[in-house]
């Protein structure tokens, strides 16, 4: 997964309107997956809502 992959995939998870089976289905990453990469990716205070 390169930089492209893993903003592609914050930029979607980001957004209220997309759900996480639209994001495994273009990207074929599971829910886990997604919030595991914003967990790494995003400081602490950026991802707890």
């Amino acid at each position: 997964m390169d930089q492209k992959d893993i903003d592609r995939i914050i930029e979607m998870a980001w957004e209220d309107r997309t759900p996480f089976e639209a994001i495994k289905i273009q990207l074929g990453i599971s829910e886990a997956e997604v919030v595991s990469v914003m967990r790494r990716e995003l400081k602490k205070s950026s991802f707890i809502l």
